[in-house]
């Protein structure tokens, strides 16, 4: 993987940063009217309202991770002291390449020099293989704080020490 570069996303980057999560997220939706979608298609609206992160080879966005710092708006469930991210999505073309541990990795290390003495995160249940990315980086299951944030949409939450 030292072909594969982790940076913050640049305007060029974003439509594919976009199409990049909207495919990974694609088997989570329900279907092409899920509002969602458009949502995960925003890679310029997180770009501006986060710190918005992708991995590229050879100039193909492969894989994007929002982090989202305290004051932003992408932040769900993270105190002031933890670190928050969302929105990690790696191409299925991508998958089973490390580039979901390079963007964890990444995570981490930026939460760490900036300070912070946690980091946090909801996903789906159904999310099993991001989970075991999650938890191989030390995260672990925070059951008190699962929450939906609307009915039918029920999230789970993850936790790790920096």
């Amino acid at each position: 993987m030292s072909d594969l570069v982790v940076r913050l996303a640049r305007p060029e980057d974003l439509a594919a940063a976009g199409e990049v999560t909207v495919a990974a997220y694609a088997e989570f939706t329900e279907g092409p009217d899920d509002h969602y979608i458009a949502l995960l298609r925003d890679a310029a609206k997180r770009d501006r309202e986060a710190e918005l992160w992708v991995a590229e080879r050879d100039g193909d966005v492969l894989g994007t991770v929002t982090i989202a710092l305290p004051g932003s708006p992408w932040r769900e469930i993270g105190a002031e002291d933890e670190g928050e991210f969302r929105m990690l999505a790696v191409s299925p073309t991508a998958r089973r390449q490390g580039v979901g541990e390079v963007l964890t990795r990444l995570v981490m290390e930026r939460f760490r020099e900036l300070g912070f003495r946690g980091v946090v995160l909801s996903s789906l249940a159904e999310m099993t293989s991001a989970h075991r990315v999650y938890e191989r980086h030390g995260f672990r299951r925070a059951p008190d704080r699962d929450w939906s944030p609307m009915p039918g949409v029920d999230l789970i939450a993850f936790v790790a020490d920096l």
